[in-house]
């Protein structure tokens, strides 16, 4: 079996959304469900969201879990994902500028920092 290959970038990519953040679906199935970021895969560029793109895994019983069908939370990719303005709750874009000597990310429809 072939590997595939990756291609090598020289710097990592920066992201629009950090774990912990509140976002919004863009595009796809589940356009227009909100949730938290709970994990991030910046390799791949993807996260995992709370409640959002729910799909059935099967489980083999072990000596804690009795096992079946569950369901957990796939990852959807960050293209798809825009964040929620912390003033109105709205989906906004973000901007970066720097204060007290830090970079931060902002609001673009209401100027809000992120935390």
């Amino acid at each position: 079996m072939a590997t595939k290959k990756t291609k090598m970038t020289r710097f990592a990519p920066k992201f629009h959304i950090k774990k912990g953040d509140r976002v919004q679906v863009i595009s796809g199935n589940n356009k227009g469900e909100k949730g938290e970021v709970l994990e991030m895969f910046p390799d791949k560029s993807r996260a995992i969201v709370d409640n959002v793109n729910m799909v059935k895994k099967h489980r083999k019983p072990t000596q804690n879990n009795p096992g079946g069908i569950v369901d957990i939370a796939a990852s959807i990719h960050i293209s798809n994902l825009m964040l929620l303005d912390p003033k109105t709750g709205e989906p906004t874009r973000i901007g970066r500028k720097v204060v007290d000597g830090k970079l931060v990310r902002y609001a673009k429809k209401s100027g809000e920092l992120f935390n």
